[in-house]
């Protein structure tokens, strides 16, 4: 980014960010002069984002989303970079296979919730505990409309998304009046991670939107900023569909 803006005050951990969704996010919520602290597995990936997104506001931490460590210390370097930490943007999440329930592997049904669901509400209650149990702030999940529908083949991850959508729910009860939880479920976006599902036939995938194109990572950072505006100072407990009008779908005609 070449021209930064006035900074806003505010301070925001995004994990999953080093690409993709979770990099859409961060982007937004620095272009609008937050401060950042992204997350991701790979140490030169997080780097190149750090870099791209302007080292002067963003830090990275590097690390697994599930590991208890790696949530401490991500919470702690952002507390100890910027001195607050207002929003949590949980992103990081895992899709590791395809194919019915009836044949699941249940060792990769955990893997697939301790990734999407257990390490969310742990980034969860470092947060409340590190700063937005006394000074307030929101929470945002990023969900999924797996998790509202039945969807063929990934199940697993459907499953951990609707559990997402519920914790929203529980976290945005516990939580007020002082922290603000929402979730976003997008449909499919044009990422690395969902590129199994439109690859080769991007075209073909896209024709069944009504608005006529997959998503991209910007979209879903604009919701994510909206969601920790104070536009959405009286919006709690709520799953923000982006999905370029595909549940229309579902309609009679």
């Amino acid at each position: 980014m070449t021209e930064l803006p006035e900074l806003s005050g505010r301070v925001a951990l995004v994990t999953g960010a080093s690409r993709g969704i979770g990099y859409g996010v961060a982007e937004a919520l620095v272009a609008r002069g937050d401060r950042v602290c992204i997350t991701g597995r790979g140490e030169d990936a997080l780097k190149e984002a750090v870099e791209k997104l302007g080292a002067e506001r963003v830090i990275g931490v590097a690390g697994k989303a599930h590991d208890l460590d790696h949530q401490t210390e991500a919470v702690e370097r952002t507390m100890e970079a910027f001195g607050r930490l207002d929003f949590l943007i949980n992103n990081a999440g895992t899709n590791p296979v395809f194919g019915p329930l009836a044949d699941l592997d249940l060792n990769v049904a955990r893997k697939v919730f301790e990734t999407n669901v257990i390490s969310a509400l742990g980034f969860a209650q470092k947060t409340w505990h590190a700063w937005q149990k006394d000074n307030g702030g929101a929470i945002v999940n990023i969900a999924s409309v797996a998790g509202l529908a039945p969807s063929p083949f990934i199940g697993a991850y459907g499953v951990s998304k609707a559990a997402m959508i519920n914790l929203t729910q529980q976290l945005a009860h516990e939580f007020a009046p002082k922290v603000r939880v929402n979730a976003i479920a997008p449909a499919v976006i044009k990422t690395k991670f969902a590129q199994a599902l439109y690859e080769g036939r991007e075209e073909e995938a896209a024709a069944s939107y009504p608005l006529g194109r997959l998503g991209v990572p910007s979209d879903i950072g604009g919701a994510a900023a909206f969601l920790t505006s104070e536009q959405s100072d009286w919006v709690t407990g709520q799953t923000l569909v982006v999905d370029g009008g595909i549940f229309l779908n579902a309609g009679v005609g």
